[in-house]
């Protein structure tokens, strides 16, 4: 899988943009500010039809235009095609083979993408969101139905949230429309877990080995998933509604003098461990730049033994982030087999044989040069 060709529309400091890639290796070099991680976002949103960095879609659009196009040729299953997004005042348009797709669902995973950036690195020792947030993209790229289950979700739960703050100002009020939010967001949350549970027992398939071969042998890496209901793996999706389904009349009392829901998929949260020790209380710096490393490279396993092809790779100014040793490891994991985009201010220090392979683009001002 690789993308041939991208053109890019209004998109952020790029007026216009069409530039063809190599199929294997890319570096993007611009100092700050000059659009280098704008157009790695732009391969991104292609993807996944919204940006990792801003939830805004209007802030994708150039100052002072109309909407924002980014267009895409991809090569994948051995054929061509065509993949379009269109931002605008009106929202956004996502189109598959020139059809406009009406569920995102029915867009997301035609691109498959892995991206690395700085921030990645906080997956370990950042909040709960970041590894939610981690663990549902992956999910919605192998399994676009899970977008589905999430977007209903997150509109019941919005739903939800609104009739008990309305309770919580009147305790006592009729109940009988939470009662009704509370099965439809049950229905959904047992869907978004059991579906969790089977992803992480893919990731930690691919996790571990990688782990145990960047540590040279020395760590063994744990994933475990932290429910904010007492369900596990072993437990099917009519399980989990039924512990579900009495949990939420336990807390119902509390929920409403909070005017929050306190329980679901929401609140749950991943949690590494490295030698049995929890890596985001005791890790080293280095253990959790490794076990953030290992899962990344897993998560390309993971696709490619879902999808039958390796995504793409972005790699946003992470290199200068890792050291020589884990520079090799992932230089040399990807070499040859995943169409790889590096942005960063330059490559010195990064010697490696497979950057001395790579398609050079200069960025600067919103434009390609040299």
């Amino acid at each position: 899988m690789h993308i041939r060709q991208l053109t890019l529309k209004h998109y952020r400091n790029y007026e216009q943009l069409d530039v063809t890639f190599d199929d294997k290796i890319n570096v993007i070099i611009g100092e700050n500010a000059q659009g280098k991680t704008n157009l790695m976002e732009a391969i991104y949103v292609l993807g996944f039809s919204k940006s990792h960095r801003t939830p805004r879609d209007k802030e994708l659009i150039q100052w002072d235009a109309e909407y924002a196009k980014i267009e895409g040729s991809v090569f994948k299953r051995n054929r061509t095609f065509p993949l379009e997004i269109i931002f605008s005042s009106k929202g956004k348009k996502a189109k598959l083979n020139h059809i406009e797709q009406r569920r995102l669902s029915d867009y997301i995973g035609a691109l498959n993408i892995v991206m690395f950036a700085p921030e990645d690195l906080n997956l370990v020792k950042g909040n709960p969101q970041i590894r939610r947030r981690f663990i549902d993209m992956e999910i919605g790229q192998v399994q676009p139905v899970y977008i589905h289950h999430l977007g209903q979700y997150q509109k019941i739960l919005k739903q939800r949230n609104f009739l008990l703050k309305d309770l919580q100002r009147n305790q006592k009020g009729d109940r009988t429309m939470l009662h009704v939010l509370t099965d439809q967001l049950i229905e959904h949350a047992a869907v978004i877990i059991e579906k969790r549970f089977l992803f992480l027992e893919l990731l930690r398939k691919w996790a571990q080995p990688i782990h145990q071969g960047i540590s040279r042998g020395l760590e063994n890496l744990e994933i475990r998933y932290q429910c904010s209901v007492d369900v596990s793996e072993s437990h099917n999706k009519e399980k989990i509604s039924s512990i579900f389904s009495e949990k939420f009349k336990e807390v119902e009392s509390r929920e409403v003098e909070r005017g929050n829901t306190l329980i679901g998929p929401h609140r749950d949260d991943l949690a590494f461990y490295v030698n049995e020790k929890d890596v985001q209380t005791y890790g080293s710096q280095g253990q959790q730049r490794t076990t953030a490393l290992s899962l990344k490279l897993a998560e390309i396993e993971l696709i490619h033994s879902e999808v039958g092809e390796y995504p793409i790779l972005l790699l946003d100014d992470v290199l200068s982030e890792l050291d020589d040793y884990r520079q090799s490891h992932l230089l040399d994991t990807i070499q040859g087999k995943v169409q790889t985009f590096v942005s960063t201010t330059n490559v010195d220090g990064i010697n490696h044989a497979t950057l001395n392979k790579a398609e050079i683009f200069r960025v600067e001002d919103g434009k390609i040069i040299g």
